[in-house]
């Protein structure tokens, strides 16, 4: 069962149609999700590396995706989220690594470390992330192929 809520979750955030701009793929665990892209030029600011909002997207993805994992019933909202910009990327591929270190009732926290293909890291970063009303259910997406 755990696996399929794993696989669902896959399922809904390749779904989301801002996906189609950024091309990347999620694995989910326990905990834990992992995303890996390849830069494309179109990420680039005028100073010919990778935005900042593709730094905050990947950590955001990964770190809320780590703890929907854990989250059996309602889709999680992003309350607050800090992050550092380490180091210019410009091309190649990126990973992201999110992980859940803390839980109650009504509120995860996750961080998250994006490592670029030397596997060094160009950012990290933490958030909080709210449990809404909203059923995963209720998510278009949240289904096995």
């Amino acid at each position: 069962m755990q696996e399929q809520h794993f696989k669902k979750l896959e399922n809904m955030y390749h779904a989301a149609p801002f996906q189609e701009l950024i091309k990347s793929k999620l694995k989910i665990s326990e905990g834990e999700a992992e995303l890996e892209m390849v830069i494309d030029p179109i990420l680039h600011h005028a100073a010919n590396a990778i935005h900042g909002f593709v730094y905050f997207k990947m950590m955001d993805d990964v770190a809320i995706f780590a703890a929907n994992s854990m989250e059996k019933e309602f889709f999680l909202l992003t309350s607050s989220f800090n992050l550092y910009f380490l180091r210019p990327v410009q091309s190649g591929k990126i990973r992201g690594v999110g992980k859940v270190v803390s839980r109650t009732k009504s509120q995860y926290i996750a961080e998250a470390v994006i490592y670029n293909d030397e596997n060094k890291e160009i950012g990290r970063g933490s958030g909080a992330f709210a449990v809404s009303r909203k059923t995963f259910a209720d998510v278009p997406g949240y289904k096995l192929d």
